[in-house]
């Protein structure tokens, strides 16, 4: 029995078809949005990739881009087709493609819907490539003068400006490196040198944090250096007064700025999904609706289309065994006592013939 079966006369056969094309060619338009959204989250992730550790971050936009160019190419096929459909001489050239039209077609859908899914699963992996990146950003913050290394500063500086916020995790983590070069420290100085020895790893460590951490919206002039100082700075309470310095880690900022993208894309993504399920369906009836048309002959007549020829359940039994049948083609299936390979091969029935025998003279 045929799922959601539907009857249709020439007349809507006909506007089916010219509804079809033009939302093919709607479809076009989303392939290229799709295309647009995964150029523009790549372009995003590319800005920031000094501060990002290599990964599988641009597996999201890389999909997006592949599935845009190939909606674009999917749809204006699919756009042809439907308009050829409206007439029955033009069908006859597109029926035997039209069928593995649509199972590439849902296949293609299929990897809308996985690359809107993937939107929403790639948070983790961002976090974790962003932690890695800005802790080694951090790390080489003072290396100015190593080549590769020397635009780490400004980059940093920049994304705390831009992003209002301090450290990986927070301003703290500036307490843990060092962060001033060696070129500008003074080594003449005994308490430079007091506080090179100060650690195991002879690290020039201060309770200060870089000028990029100052929030310019405070009253007060920036404190930026002895920070859990009370005493170096008048009428300040480190534990209790709200510092004039970005709370705020810049991972937690990146990755507020990046989930946010993507959720936007991941919803443009569902709902081009939704939009090519539902043409995928129209094409999918008109196919039925034409082929049934011309096994019954009659093109002015009505026919019936469906979604499935028959039911859910006996469409999947039939693919299952068209699969377990696939390596079977060339074997020969042998019985118990039936080894012998001519078995069934009719053999001529030559029974004796009475002949008549004459005898040889013999010689006088």
């Amino acid at each position: 029995m045929a799922v959601l079966k539907v009857k249709f006369t020439k007349t809507k056969r006909d506007k089916l078809a010219q509804i079809l094309w033009i939302l093919n060619w709607v479809s076009v338009v989303s392939g290229i949005i799709l295309f647009s959204l995964g150029l523009f989250l790549k372009i995003e992730i590319k800005k920031r990739n000094e501060v990002m550790a290599k990964g599988d971050v641009n597996s999201v936009p890389n999909m997006l881009i592949s599935v845009g160019v190939i909606a674009c190419i999917i749809n204006f096929l699919g756009g042809k087709i439907c308009y050829d459909c409206s007439d029955t001489n033009k069908f006859s050239r597109w029926k035997l493609v039209m069928l593995p039209y649509i199972v590439c077609t849902f296949c293609f859908t299929f990897c809308i819907l996985v690359g809107a899914l993937m939107c929403y699963t790639m948070r983790n992996e961002l976090e974790e490539s962003l932690y890695l990146g800005l802790r080694d950003a951090i790390k080489f913050y003072k290396d100015t003068d190593i080549p590769g290394r020397c635009f780490l500063k400004k980059t940093v500086d920049m994304l705390q400006i831009g992003f209002q916020c301090c450290g990986n995790n927070g301003f703290r983590d500036w307490f843990e490196i060092q962060w001033v070069s060696h070129r500008y420290l003074n080594m003449a100085s005994k308490e430079v040198l007091d506080r090179l020895k100060s650690n195991v790893d002879g690290k020039f460590l201060v309770d200060g944090v870089p000028f990029s951490c100052c929030n310019p919206s405070s009253p007060r002039p920036c404190i930026q250096y002895q920070l859990t100082n009370n005493s170096a700075h008048y009428n300040y309470d480190f534990l209790t007064e709200e510092l004039n310095i970005w709370v705020r880690g810049c991972r937690e900022a990146l990755l507020e700025y990046y989930t946010v993208i993507m959720r936007s894309i991941g919803i443009t993504a569902l709902l081009i999904w939704l939009f090519e399920l539902s043409v995928l369906i129209g094409v999918r009836y008109l196919q039925t609706a034409m082929k049934n048309v011309l096994l019954l002959g009659d093109l002015e007549g009505e026919s019936d289309g469906w979604l499935l020829e028959n039911s859910f359940v006996e469409t999947a039994k039939y693919n299952i065994s068209i699969i377990k049948n696939l390596g079977k083609a060339n074997q020969i299936s042998t019985v118990s006592g039936m080894n012998d390979p001519n078995i069934n091969v009719q053999n001529t029935n030559c029974g004796k013939t009475n002949v008549t025998t004459k005898s040889i003279p013999a010689d006088s």
